[in-house]
């Protein structure tokens, strides 16, 4: 289900004593997340402008009517999210959240290998944690040798799996 509303981080904290609160960022970067004015609670329920900065790999959140850091630690735990539309994505780039779930697939033969459970940034290139039919966690290098193509919509990551992916031939 493709939600209107993503989690996009949650206040950890309060930075000095004029209201401002610490922001633990769940997007790509910190500087992602501080180039909104508008973000949302309560999944998209209530709708909060915002003033943000950026310090060392955190947001740092200012909200109009709490100046002190009494009013800003009432919103330690709560998270925020972005909206959906508010956001363009590059061609062939997907929200991790809608990456979660998806069935792993094989081109060639259909068998269904699992669902994928997380997406890991590793630098180089994403790695997809899947949850295999046999419980065990395998890890997909997201790379186009094996990710023939990604339906959000359906549901399904089309593979080609290379040897030893999910077994320990070599």
């Amino acid at each position: 289900m493709i939600k209107k509303f993503l989690e996009a981080g949650k206040i950890v904290g309060t930075h000095g004593v004029r209201g401002e609160m610490r922001v633990e960022c769940w997007c790509d970067s910190p500087q992602f997340l501080s180039q909104f004015k508008t973000l949302y609670f309560n999944e998209g329920a209530e709708k909060i402008k915002v003033k943000s900065r950026t310090h060392k790999n955190m947001v740092l959140m200012k909200v109009p009517g709490v100046e002190t850091i009494e009013q800003a630690d009432l919103y330690r735990g709560r998270v925020l999210y972005i909206k959906r539309s508010d956001i363009k994505l590059e061609e062939g780039v997907n929200f991790v959240q809608d990456m979660i779930g998806l069935e792993v697939v094989d081109t060639t033969s259909c068998e269904a290998y699992g669902k994928i459970k997380d997406v890991l940034r590793t630098g180089s290139n994403d790695v997809y944690e899947m949850t295999g039919k046999d419980n065990k966690l395998y890890y997909i290098p997201a790379i186009p040798d094996i990710i023939d193509s990604v339906d959000i919509d359906g549901g399904v990551i089309k593979i080609t799996p290379m040897k030893g992916l999910f077994s320990d031939e070599d």
